[in-house]
């Protein structure tokens, strides 16, 4: 099947970025959200971002141009009906997901694929009560977008073989690179990266080693790019403890149990960058620990 129409489904940090690499691959992009102020900032941030490309020299003004010219948003999930493919990419609550897919339904064309971004909820779940099973599947991307290199595809239980291939190709006309995993909880990145931050709270929690230390440790000793709770402030403490649970509760394994500190700053509200304080505190020039 020959993709050239996507609908992106939330126009936050992950959908944003998905469509930016669309649109720069090509694809006439569709970009809807419940809120226009959304759709707004995430049309500036998409032109920032290729704006900062143009100067890099990794894109040109007039590349730039045409691929801002391919993206439209709409705040009515029924015009991404005649889309080819439709990536879901809303926040990481599975009732959420299911209601988005429950309202798409009846917009969509026979042959159209679904897929989600999530991090952690089974595909196979998610499928079933869509009225196409073996045209969905898992289409992970890493934050961010534009940067990170990798795309997880993962196949739930009914997904036939087409609908993989179709997917695969999309990712090579992205420029991405494509691993392949089993729907298991997490699969296969966050089932590694999650736990690790989760021992970096518990580290913290213990008493072990300072915000700071922990970082430095982790970036020095382990040539990490960043310190793991400098890592959680990024993805969004939310999603962290999102998708710890999903662990926990999937695998039965108290090795998966969510750290109470972690849990704690999300009952604070303390997410991370998008509200300004987390394992760190962002509204000075500088971030500083928190603790």
């Amino acid at each position: 099947m020959d993709i050239e129409q996507v609908g992106v489904i939330g126009a936050g940090q992950m959908g944003n970025g998905i469509a930016h690499v669309f649109a720069s691959a090509g694809y006439h992009v569709r970009l809807n959200d419940v809120s226009a102020d959304a759709l707004a900032a995430a049309q500036a941030l998409i032109a920032k971002n290729m704006d900062r490309q143009v100067a890099k020299g990794t894109m040109t003004a007039e590349n730039r141009d045409a691929a801002l010219g391919r993206i439209s948003t709409t705040l009515d999930l029924g015009e991404l009906g005649q889309s080819d493919l439709i990536i879901e990419a809303a926040t990481e609550k599975e009732d959420v997901k299911n209601e988005i897919f429950k309202a798409l339904q009846p917009h969509l064309k026979p042959e159209t694929i679904l897929t989600s971004n999530t991090s952690s909820i089974s595909i196979t779940r998610l499928a079933s009560r869509t009225d196409r099973p073996e045209k969905f599947m898992g289409f992970h991307f890493m934050n961010p977008v534009p940067v990170m290199q990798l795309v997880e595809l993962i196949r739930g239980i009914a997904t036939d073989e087409e609908t993989f291939k179709t997917c695969h190709a999309v990712v090579e006309r992205l420029g991405k690179t494509s691993a392949t995993a089993e729907d298991f909880p997490a699969f296969i990145v966050n089932r590694i990266l999650m736990p690790m931050i989760n021992e970096a709270i518990y580290t913290l929690y213990e008493g072990v080693g300072s915000v700071t230390s922990i970082d430095t440790s982790l970036k020095l000793g382990a040539n990490h790019p960043m310190g793991p709770l400098e890592l959680a402030d990024f993805i969004g403490l939310d999603t962290c403890l999102s998708i710890m649970n999903v662990l926990h509760d999937g695998l039965a394994d108290t090795k998966y149990r969510p750290c109470p500190l972690l849990t704690k700053y999300v009952e604070a509200g303390w997410l991370g960058r998008k509200t300004k304080r987390g394992f760190y505190d962002y509204r000075g020039e500088i971030p500083v620990p928190t603790r």
